[in-house]
């Protein structure tokens, strides 16, 4: 079992894993049956192939029956990649199209993911919490439970230095639009990050924060607890 804590076993992993290059090629051919390797899965019979699967390997089995082939077309939209993308299929939250998750990511229960947010491995997305568009949570990443990860906002990776801590966001914390987190920083729960804010150091819990650098500007009250409360309705499955 990888430990997703450690920043050099995940780079020694990712060294040494087969390295893919995902595709869907579609084939034409005369009659011919072409059967799935683990490599790669095909669809259909006789002159109509789908393969999906890894490209290089793909293209190995093609090139056996070059003198069968009459037309070819391929989708791919990357190259050589060390961590494919997260089968979310069984997860219990609300994953909107057009994000990105990579493998190994934790999406805890009523999470919410949005269109264009981006995903990096070992991240964690506590129960109840929303990444909202184009929000990105890099490498080891961590957001506890009924966070608010504003549209844009950046919460950075830590894979390189592999000596630095990764962010951890706690509970309840609303971290505005475009806002950025940087490495080794932890957000202390219910705190307020303002949108635009650049957070270089540890955050009290229950403050609002804004700037760049981001400074504690007041104590959450009443009034910003108001305006920084989630909807559950946007969570909720059922």
């Amino acid at each position: 079992m990888l430990n997703l804590n450690d920043a050099y076993e995940i780079a020694k992993y990712i060294k040494e894993v087969k390295k893919k290059t995902p595709a869907k090629v579609y084939v034409n051919t005369s009659p011919y049956n072409f059967e799935s390797t683990e490599d790669f899965k095909v669809f259909g019979t006789d002159t109509s192939h789908i393969f999906i699967g890894d490209y290089d390997s793909i293209m190995d089995e093609l090139n056996k029956r070059d003198d069968c082939i009459k037309d070819i077309y391929v989708e791919s939209d990357g190259r050589n990649s060390a961590i494919p993308l997260k089968n979310t299929l069984h997860e219990s939250a609300r994953i909107e199209p057009g994000s990105i998750i990579r493998d190994m990511v934790t999406i805890e229960k009523n999470a919410v993911v949005m269109m264009g947010a981006v995903i990096n491995i070992g991240a964690v997305i506590g129960e109840g919490s929303m990444v909202d568009m184009n929000a990105v949570i890099g490498a080891r990443g961590i957001l506890g439970k009924n966070v608010h990860l504003g549209a844009g906002a950046v919460v950075a990776g830590v894979l390189e230095p592999p000596s630095a801590s990764p962010v951890i966001v706690e509970d309840n914390v609303m971290i505005g639009a475009n806002a950025v987190i940087l490495e080794g920083v932890r957000i202390g729960e219910g705190a307020v990050v303002a949108a635009g804010s650049v957070v270089t150091k540890d955050v009290p819990a229950g403050s609002v924060v804004a700037g760049s650098p981001a400074k504690v500007i007041k104590m959450k009250d009443e009034k910003t607890s108001e305006k920084t409360k989630l909807m559950d309705d946007l969570r909720q499955l059922d």
